[in-house]
């Protein structure tokens, strides 16, 4: 019995640490969207909303298959799932070979979608995982470990990438661009020659995204079975006479509060350069703002695995956090004075936007066990509704270049504000409500 017990501990700590693997592999792949944006802005012509096509490419595809991601997932099972999902993700990597030759935005729409949809199916398997591999009461504990590793990912990825891409003297070189001062060959022989730097990354990508697949399929990690390891809390509830995942509203809201948190990340870590542009400073000293939003957010991982559940139960957690989000977010457009921080001089709007990487930390982790706790055979298309949430990545920062084209990039920032009215009700009010009635 002793024997078994060893076994089964070994068989969840390694599992654990694979999770953690992908979860990395996650963050790796996502982030870099952050410099990717101002990148293809500079390389492909393209106006800030144009821009922002980068992050709704990536992440529509969450919307558009997770349902089919979780019909794969029942079909084939979660470790020949998550090799499908490898599959597309290093397919979509492949894609910017042809896009980088031909320097056409829209073959790397495509490969950003492969990438995305891959993202879809990987996620779809692996949050279920995270969820109920372990007690549910220290779920956003567990969660809270996949996104330091998720998160420490998205620190070094955009800083790899613009090491590989960007040249010490490349100031020059996109001041010259955007200038409009050279004539049309010249011009595209230096966009050619800038677009064609991601080659080489994007192709070693792809083949290290195949062997992880490959992998993670053949490894010790667990199939598990979604249905009876998430049943309990719902036959104890007296929920299992419902009939569909729409009978559940916390789930319907949960989903809703991901949708605005997802979304709110994202501008944060995404719109930043392009911010930063705005106030004088060029690509190569803005490069540095998304990893220290990331290291905020890091930062809130790390005292989450401390306090939770232990000092604080992740209820109240994602209370406090909304609640901080919301006045960070009104920092973020009302703050109108200079500081200096981490070498850097700007105005503090700059700093309250990385400080909100803090509580964004703790609210995906509080927001998922809360909404789908006690599914039990509906836990596989609840999942899916919650990677559904995640297209707010796609569809808030597009809300938010509109703004800012229109007005200024400023005051597209107003769209956190009732983003995080909306987290606070959830985490005050809506992941309580059983019943429409």
């Amino acid at each position: 019995m002793e024997n078994n017990n060893t076994s089964n501990k070994k068989t969840y700590y390694i599992s654990i640490a694979i999770l953690a693997g992908m979860f990395f592999i996650f963050g790796f792949v996502s982030w870099v969207n952050s410099i990717l944006i101002p990148y293809f802005r500079i390389s492909c012509e393209l106006t800030h909303f144009e821009s922002y096509f980068v992050a709704f490419a990536f992440y529509i595809a969450y919307f558009v298959m997770a349902v089919p991601s979780g019909v794969l997932l029942k079909r084939v099972g979660f470790k020949r799932g998550i090799m499908y999902g490898f599959m597309l993700t290093a397919l979509g990597a492949f894609i910017f070979v042809p896009a980088a030759l031909a320097r056409q935005f829209e073959i790397f729409l495509i490969g950003l979608f492969s990438i995305g949809t891959g993202l879809a199916i990987l996620q779809t398997a692996a949050n279920p995982y995270v969820t109920i591999i372990g007690p549910i009461d220290s779920a956003a504990r567990r969660i809270s470990i996949m996104g330091i590793c998720n998160k420490f990912a998205g620190i070094i990825s955009p800083l790899i990438f613009a090491a590989l891409i960007l040249k010490a003297d490349d100031s020059e070189l996109f001041a010259l661009i955007e200038s409009g001062t050279l004539d049309a060959t010249t011009q595209n022989a230096m966009l050619n020659e800038l677009i064609q730097r991601v080659i080489v990354p994007y192709a070693i990508l792809g083949v290290l995204l195949l062997l992880a697949g490959i992998g993670i399929r053949y490894s010790v990690l667990p199939e598990i079975n979604t249905d009876e390891q998430n049943a309990t809390d719902d036959k104890e509830s007296g929920h299992s006479n419902r009939k569909s995942i729409f009978g559940f509203p916390y789930l319907i809201l949960g989903a809703l509060a991901i949708f605005f948190h997802v979304g709110t990340q994202v501008i944060a870590i995404d719109t930043i350069i392009n911010y930063a542009n705005s106030m004088g400073m060029d690509l190569l000293e803005a490069k540095a703002f998304p990893s220290y939003t990331l290291a905020c957010t890091m930062i809130g991982y790390i005292l989450g695995i401390i306090v939770i559940p232990k000092y604080i139960s992740q209820k109240n957690a994602l209370i406090v956090c909304t609640v901080l989000g919301l006045f960070l977010s009104f920092g973020v457009v009302l703050a109108d004075f200079n500081v200096t921080l981490f070498g850097h001089q700007a105005n503090a709007s700059i700093f309250f936007l990385n400080a909100l990487g803090f509580p964004n930390a703790l609210i995906y982790a509080g927001i998922w066990p809360l909404s789908i706790h006690g599914l039990g055979k509906f836990t596989k298309t609840g999942s899916s509704l919650l990677i559904m949430g995640l297209c707010g990545n796609a569809i808030l920062p597009l809300v938010y270049g509109h703004f800012a084209e229109i007005y200024d990039l400023r005051i597209g920032y107003w769209v956190l504000v009732p983003c995080f009215l909306y987290l606070v009700f959830f985490a005050v009010k809506g992941h309580k409500i059983t019943s429409w009635r």
